[in-house]
C-alpha cells in the first residue's frame, strides 16, 4: 500500500502552528508569529517528513520564512514544485 502525500496547497498556518507547537512540547497558543532559526530549522525537518521530500531552500526563501505566514507562502510554493520520493 503507497502513502498518500498531502496536498501542499492544503498547508495552512494552523498546519504550521501546530508543527512550531511541538518544538518544544508547547500549547499551541504559545507559538508566535515570529520564527526563531532553530524552530525555522524543526520546520523544515518536519515538512520533509510529511511531504517526503528534501528541500533545497536558497538565501532568499529562507528569509521569507522569519513569520508563519511568510512560512506558509513560501512552503505552498516549493513544495508544488519539489519532487516526492
Amino acid at each position: 500500500m503507497s502513502e498518500e502525500r498531502v496536498d501542499p496547497s492544503a498547508l495552512s498556518h494552523d498546519d504550521v502552528v501546530a508543527m512550531l507547537a511541538a518544538f518544544g512540547q508547547r500549547p499551541t497558543e504559545e507559538v508566535t508569529e515570529q520564527i526563531g532559526s532553530l524552530e525555522l530549522t524543526w520546520l523544515i525537518t518536519m515538512i520533509e517528513q510529511q511531504y517526503g521530500v528534501t528541500l533545497d531552500l536558497d538565501d532568499a526563501e529562507l528569509e521569507q520564512m522569519t513569520t508563519i505566514t511568510g512560512a506558509v507562502s513560501t512552503l505552498r510554493s516549493v513544495l508544488a514544485g519539489a519532487e516526492h520520493v
